[in-house]
């Protein structure tokens, strides 16, 4: 967090494609290391059967932040001149401060591992770590995989063939929200980062809603598969609908289902992945799946450039929906040995 805030906060001081390039760069080697670690994170302190709402309730800042964020920014952006700098420059500064600043305090707060929490008892600690421990166990007694071996692994490689459809029609589509909502009639910076906020909301909502369903469900394959479905109806209406209202009603349908997927996605690895192997199986994922925010606005930019109309760039990313939807239907069969576990009597005595 703290180096992502520093660099953040240094794109204020970009002054050509080439530093902005290199900063952007740099951004990107930050988040890989802050996202994948965090995911590890959860399964040192949750159960398999808590995964999906946790990950979902994680996530949730996504949406929120950029919900917040759209008329935050604007605000700032109208702070030209201030300190001598333009407003891209003080929205970028002022952003980035909180993000070290709380980078720092997790630092200091934040507890590694159950066995050092004081904020728990005994014997709640005992019960967490030998349930951790005998789900880790029943994961590794099917097979173990390394570092390597979880990144050639095919399930690994099928699960970012799904991530990277999702992410790549996700940003293409949210990048461009602004400029959607601003052709459909001539409205304020501000009144359109109001209205920018109605996908974000849908998708936040969605996203909680959607954990929860998955982990009561303890169902993670067809619940990531109607995520996958209603982002493709969803932008395949947005593009029907371009240049109406309904075209917002279809983004906020396809928002929902790119956050809603999220915490069913981030609870499928765990479940044949661990320790090292895991680390490496979602930092791979993730990275591979992030290469779509480059390939899905460079696409929808050029199709906007090509037909004067957003519709296109937004029935390929549908494609790409559909895609992730078919991979998740036919190929993402990745049965739980952790569902039945049962920490031992003794452990949970104290």
């Amino acid at each position: 967090m703290i180096t992502w805030g520093i660099l953040a906060g240094l794109t204020a001081m970009v002054t050509g494609s080439t530093s902005f390039a290199i900063v952007r760069f740099l951004l990107g080697v930050a988040e890989a290391g802050f996202f994948p670690g965090l995911i590890l994170y959860f399964t040192y302190w949750f159960p398999s059967h808590h995964h999906a709402r946790i990950v979902s309730c994680f996530l949730i800042g996504l949406p929120v932040a950029v919900a917040v964020g759209a008329p935050i920014s604007t605000s700032l952006l109208g702070l030209d001149g201030l300190f001598g700098l333009r407003g891209w420059q003080v929205m970028y500064i002022a952003e980035a401060i909180p993000t070290v600043v709380i980078g720092v305090l997790t630092f200091f707060l934040l507890t590694d591992r159950p066995e050092q929490a004081k904020f728990l008892t005994a014997e709640e600690r005992n019960w967490l770590i030998a349930k951790i421990a005998s789900e880790r166990r029943a994961t590794e007694a099917v097979r173990t995989f390394t570092l390597w071996q979880a990144m050639y692994n095919p399930k690994v490689l099928l699960l970012a063939l799904n991530y990277f459809g999702i992410v790549t029609a996700s940003l293409g589509m949210l990048i461009f929200v602004p400029q959607i909502i601003k052709s459909l009639g001539t409205y304020s910076n501000m009144t359109v980062g109001w209205l920018t906020m109605i996908p974000y909301i849908s998708g936040a909502v969605a996203m909680v809603i959607w954990g929860r369903i998955s982990d009561r469900m303890n169902e993670r394959r067809w619940n990531l598969f109607i995520g996958c479905v209603f982002s493709t109806v969803g932008l395949v209406i947005a593009g029907m609908t371009m240049g109406t209202w309904w075209a917002l009603v279809g983004m906020s349908i396809a928002a929902m289902g790119f956050y809603g997927s999220k915490g069913p996605f981030f609870a499928m690895p765990p479940m044949f992945l661990s320790g090292a192997g895991l680390a490496a199986g979602i930092a791979w994922i993730n990275s591979i799946g992030n290469l779509g925010g480059f390939f899905g606005p460079w696409y929808v930019g050029v199709m906007k450039d090509l037909t004067g109309s957003y519709a296109g760039g937004l029935y390929g990313l549908a494609l790409l929906g559909f895609v992730a939807a078919i991979v998740c239907a036919f190929f993402l069969h990745i049965p739980s040995h952790t569902s039945s576990v049962a920490p031992p009597v003794t452990a949970v005595a104290g």
